[in-house]
């Protein structure tokens, strides 16, 4: 089965950083677009950062910009998002999605979460 694996998780005080990674080891990594998604207790999931499958045009949610990185590495068939100046309404569980439309046919794959949690 096709699955991602999100990691890097953790508890971090404001100001900190942490990096996510998402292996897509079993899919042909280089077709799918790639994005973070977050959920939050009691609220809806949201966008994060998104990243085309060559790397040539990323997307970020205005709560993240200039905060967040995402970016990509083909060959690993990793990509991650990396968090800096962390704050308290950053807490949420983070999803990996890949996505791969044509003709059609629609492959869609999500990550199981990882949690993130920053406090004082």
């Amino acid at each position: 089965q096709v699955q991602l694996v999100e990691s890097g998780g953790g508890s971090v005080q404001p100001g900190g950083s942490l990096r996510l990674s998402c292996a897509g080891s079993e899919l042909a990594f280089s077709n799918y677009a790639m994005r973070w998604y977050r959920q939050a207790p009691g609220k809806e999931r949201e966008l994060v950062a998104g990243i085309t499958k060559d790397s040539e045009r990323t997307y970020y949610n205005d709560a993240v910009k200039g905060r967040f990185t995402i970016s990509r590495d083909n060959v690993k068939k990793t990509a991650y998002l990396q968090m800096s100046s962390l704050k308290p309404e950053d807490t949420a569980v983070y999803f990996c999605n890949a996505l791969y439309r044509v003709d059609g046919r629609e492959w869609e794959y999500w990550g199981q979460g990882t949690q993130v949690t920053v406090s004082s």
